[in-house]
């Protein structure tokens, strides 16, 4: 008899869903090939189906709840007010001709306040190309793609609330877990462009980057209305007037949210520093305990990778390496 809280619940339900079928699909390939027995195939997570009968008492959250959330919630509760007055951001939808050059505009606007802008663009190459356009313009900016690994991702989402960058390009890596008080501008090029990249959940998700600023406001490049856009924009509306209407009868005036620096570099930093303490300890270890080490921790590795531990699977990562180093 326990209460169930499922986070991010349209990610984490089909990894649920998912976690099955990877984990068969890549043990037949072993078995086949003789590399395991058939009894491994045995050692998996649930199915689905079978996971089900635990969820009882379940609290699913999610600012887009996907269908079976949707579908089995007996109940479904809004959360619209902050507890810091701050209202949903304010979405100016603008054409996409010369959408580069106002987009450019704007952001030394934001820059002049010492604000942050996140970009997300279509594909990986305009990515780099605006991240290097914007540069040559004298703007310190950055991009993001599926490419650069976790460690030199946080170290760059460090560096744009540091000052470092004020300007963050990406594709799909501006969504869910971002929390980054200093962006008060977010700009999504081609939204018009219907597919996945621009579903109303993708478009809910990336706008909500920037409610967390007083400033906060969002800027769709775009030539039509696609439905996506339509019912982003009424939910987007319809949830900031309910939020005005609240700070006003309760005389409540919006604040940025104050997070601490280290709320997001803590992770890093204990990457950073973790085998630096152990690696004194290991030097003075024989070469057979050494290998045998690297072995545990390998599987140590691939049980974090499997629980979605990633910065600790890259910690231990790190420490295989440099373990692997020693002659």
């Amino acid at each position: 008899d326990f209460l169930m809280v499922i986070d991010e619940s349209h990610i984490t339900i089909p990894q649920i869903r998912g976690m099955y079928g990877g984990d068969r699909s890549r043990k037949e390939t072993l078995v086949k090939f003789g590399f395991r027995l058939p009894s491994a195939l045995e050692n998996r997570p649930l199915r689905f189906e079978e996971f089900e009968p635990f969820m009882k008492k379940v609290l699913f959250v999610s600012a887009t709840p996907g269908p079976y959330e949707l579908a089995h919630g007996e109940a479904l509760v809004e959360q619209i007010i902050r507890p810091t007055g701050l209202v949903d951001p304010e979405i100016i939808i603008k054409p996409i001709e010369h959408q580069v050059d106002v987009l450019l505009s704007e952001i030394k606007k934001r820059v002049q306040q010492q604000e942050r802008v996140l970009v997300t663009t279509l594909t990986k190459r305009m990515a780099e190309e605006l991240a290097q356009f914007l540069v040559e313009h004298g703007i310190k900016a950055e991009y993001l793609h599926s490419e650069i690994d976790t460690i030199d991702r946080v170290s760059i989402l460090r560096e744009l609330r540091k000052g470092v960058h004020d300007v963050i390009v990406g594709i799909n890596l501006l969504r869910e877990g971002l929390d980054l008080p200093e962006v008060s501008l977010v700009a999504i090029l081609d939204a018009d462009k219907e597919g996945f990249l621009r579903s109303e959940r993708s478009l809910t998700q990336i706008i909500g980057r920037a409610s967390r600023n007083i400033n906060g406001r969002v800027i769709l490049f775009a030539d039509k209305l696609t439905d996506s856009i339509k019912r982003t924009v009424e939910a987007n509306n319809r949830r900031r007037r309910i939020q005005l209407h609240y700070n006003k009868k309760h005389n409540i005036t919006p604040q940025t949210i104050q997070k601490s620096l280290e709320d997001i570099t803590d992770t890093l930093e204990k990457i950073e520093r973790i085998p630096k303490k152990k690696m004194q300890e290991i030097k003075k270890l024989a070469r057979d305990d050494r290998e045998m080490l690297i072995i545990e921790l390998r599987e140590e590795m691939a049980q974090a990778a499997k629980r979605l531990e990633f910065e600790k699977a890259a910690e231990l990562r790190d420490l295989i390496r440099e373990l692997e180093g020693i002659n």
